[in-house]
């Protein structure tokens, strides 16, 4: 709790996690604040904002309420960047705990892994699993975690090979419990702080990338999302620029949020140390 608060006491922490939070609260409500089908054709294409009061950010070309689709869009954006960086942080912080510890071959083999991952750049490997795998929202996810594991994993192994030496390990040892007992339960609380502090990041690239992804036609056609907004409206970008602004408005606010709660999360970290 101290934590949390100490990063709201920052600017950027307080700023960056109010934006959050309405976003995500936004996203929540959309069953409520838009209700209905965020794909369905609704009115005359291309309307301009508040040029109808049912339509207030307009319509597409195709007739689509461009904030219904915003609304319903921050649900797959948002939940991809969590979903994510959970999946990052569990199996990078499993990786790095394991080759930490033990050490020899295993750190041996699992950091080569890490090395020959890292070698694609990440959206280049998730442009070639999801053109495999088809564009749904669970290869979507497979997808950027492939990618976004390794830096959690190298960060976990340098702060576990720090803390293995340490006493109250020795002491686990001489009590008899198991090496993956000890690594998981003793050593890895002890390096959860820098670990945590990569979850902005994660969170961050994984939503930038979905976006990039859905922009070229690799997500769910049945899924609203942002990064497919942004492609519909790059045919009609001089004549009904609102059609793109206002998702890339929103993708850029995300991401901005989330780098501000990182700024504030170091900043925090930096005060307690």
């Amino acid at each position: 709790m101290r934590d949390v608060l100490a990063v709201l006491r920052t600017p950027e922490g307080a700023i960056g996690s109010g934006v959050l939070i309405l976003m995500v609260a936004a996203a929540l409500l959309a069953p409520v604040l838009a209700p209905g089908d965020p794909l369905a054709i609704v009115g005359r294409p291309l309307r301009l904002p508040l040029a109808d009061p049912r339509f207030p950010l307009g319509t597409d070309r195709l007739g689509r309420d461009v904030l219904t689709g915003l609304l319903h869009g921050a649900r797959s954006t948002l939940g991809t960047g969590a979903a994510v960086m959970a999946a990052a942080l569990l199996l990078g912080g499993a990786v790095g705990t394991i080759a930490g510890y033990l050490g020899g071959a295993a750190d041996e083999v699992l950091m080569r892994i890490a090395d020959a991952v890292q070698t694609v750049p990440g959206f280049v490997l998730a442009l070639a699993i999801v053109s495999v795998a088809g564009p749904t929202q669970p290869a979507i996810l497979l997808a950027l975690t492939a990618g976004a594991w390794t830096g959690p994993a190298r960060v976990v192994r340098a702060e576990v090979m720090a803390l293995r030496s340490r006493p109250f390990v020795d002491a686990s040892r001489l009590l008899g419990r198991h090496p993956l007992a000890i690594a998981f339960g003793g050593v890895l609380p002890n390096a959860l702080g820098p670990l945590l502090a990569l979850a902005p990041i994660v969170v961050a690239g994984a939503m930038l990338s979905e976006a990039a992804l859905t922009f070229l036609g690799l997500g769910d056609p049945n899924v609203a999302t942002w990064g497919a907004m942004i492609a519909e409206g790059r045919a009609v970008l001089r004549t009904a620029p609102h059609v793109i602004v206002a998702p890339g408005l929103a993708v850029a606010v995300a991401v901005l949020a989330v780098s501000l709660l990182g700024e504030g999360m170091q900043r925090a970290a930096a005060r307690r140390t």
